[in-house]
């Protein structure tokens, strides 16, 4: 069976009651998604069980292994089934993950959440912009997508900076037990709100085929269906297999690096007790990046890898100067990447014109995990040899090579439309001296 949203004619876009409760619905999963209350201090109640740096690393592993496996699967399930079913059962695998770590802390605990957690991210990767982009397509309205989803993440990282000073208060007033009681409420309440996305899926068969109805949807069928064609898409459509390879190559260093944020903040001199103020500073940035995106929508090939360019040497000099003044660099360089992030997706989702929508976003976000992984390994060997202003600028390199690449494929694309234009004008210029030699006695 194949699913396809059911278009409502008539609808203006970005205007409606309906757009306005899907991106409300949106915010607010996005916020309390990443309101929790451990991800400060999860890795102190590591060390406080007991566990060795060696340990702590292979449940980071772990983490990033299950996500990389169950990406791809759950994306095509997520096509074949209810997306909203998988964007509300993920945040409960999470609820009972951290359960565990506060009722029973050990290292297997500790690995059973981290695959449960790793498996709520797969759930949602892709079902979540498969399910809003095809409402908002639904509704009239993609246009909206690169500005709903930029305030999405924009909302994500203000939960974020929210929960780290909040860990403090409640952990001096119950520990462990308290962070991890507000941690699964945080989940309860992202499962809840994620049962009010609008969803409206239906067979392109022909109405009366109700969504889940039949044995295309199982499991063992269905989704496998919708792996197949999502990936058949990818292998005919150039311009898809273009926007797959660009999701990566723009979001996956710079999410890296974001990890390694506290210790170049820490080389510039600042006292510890400053660093989180500066770290607020550099995740600020990528807010406003966030916040930018139905603006930067405008922007053409040219004007993408001017973004990328202008962000890289931002990052590469901030980074390279190694002062307190230079986060302000790093600043702007992560506001111009987290807007670069969200119009990649949304370059992506425009280019998928099949059924496999979730299928291919997923495998966007595998490419993207791989990569991560990969800048994992670099950057501790770059990072050990030198210093961590320096790893920042050479990481900075490849963005001023994705910006050249695209550089040059959008002058090809103009290029190709003035010779399109030529051949047009010199084409209608023979039509009508013809018609006029046909119109003389």
């Amino acid at each position: 069976m194949t699913l396809s949203p059911a278009r409502v004619p008539g609808t203006g876009p970005g205007s409606g009651p309906a757009v306005r409760r899907l991106s409300a619905t949106l915010y607010g999963y996005a916020f309390l998604d990443d309101f929790v209350l451990l991800y400060p201090v999860y890795a102190l109640l590591f060390s406080d069980t007991g566990l060795t740096v060696w340990q702590i690393s292979s449940l980071f592993c772990l983490w990033s292994l299950t996500g990389v496996l169950l990406e791809i699967p759950s994306g095509a399930w997520a096509d074949a089934v209810s997306r909203r079913l998988l964007l509300w059962f993920g945040p409960l695998l999470t609820a009972a993950g951290f359960t565990l770590w506060v009722l029973a802390p050990s290292y297997w605990a500790f690995a059973i959440g981290f695959v449960l957690w790793g498996a709520k991210g797969a759930l949602g990767s892709g079902a979540l912009e498969a399910l809003v982009y095809e409402e908002l397509d639904r509704l009239g309205a993609t246009d909206r997508y690169a500005a709903v989803m930029g305030r999405a993440r924009a909302a994500g990282l203000v939960a974020v900076m929210a929960a780290i000073p909040l860990a403090g208060p409640v952990y001096a007033f119950g520990g462990y037990p308290a962070v991890g009681l507000a941690s699964v409420l945080a989940c309860l309440l992202t499962a809840a709100t994620a049962t009010r996305f609008p969803e409206h899926r239906e067979p392109a068969d022909g109405p009366g085929e109700g969504l889940g109805e039949g044995p295309e949807d199982a499991p063992g069928g269905g989704w496998t269906r919708t792996l197949r064609a999502g990936l058949a898409e990818a292998r005919g459509d150039r311009s898809v297999r273009g926007a797959l390879l660009l999701v990566p190559a723009v979001t996956a260093v710079w999410g890296a690096l974001d990890e390694y944020t506290p210790l170049l903040v820490r080389d510039t001199g600042v006292a510890e007790s400053a660093v989180p103020n500066w770290l607020l500073l550099i995740w600020a940035g990528a807010t406003v990046g966030g916040l930018l995106a139905g603006v930067g929508r405008r922007l053409g090939t040219g004007g993408f890898a001017g973004l990328l360019a202008v962000s890289a040497v931002a990052l590469a000099a901030g980074a390279w100067v190694r002062t307190p003044a230079g986060i302000g660099l790093v600043a702007l360089s992560f506001c111009g990447f987290q807007l670069a992030s969200v119009l990649a997706d949304a370059r992506l989702q425009d280019r998928i014109g099949g059924t496999g929508r979730a299928t291919l976003t997923s495998v966007a976000g595998v490419g993207t995990d791989l990569t991560i992984i990969a800048v994992y390994g670099a950057y501790g060997v770059i990072g050990s040899a030198t210093t961590h202003g320096a790893a920042f600028a050479l990481f900075a390199m490849p963005y001023l090579v994705t910006a050249a690449l695209l550089a040059a494929v959008g002058k090809r694309a103009v290029g190709k439309r003035a010779a399109g234009k030529r051949a047009s004008g010199k084409k209608a210029a023979r039509a009508a001296r013809t018609s006029g030699s046909r119109a003389r006695p």
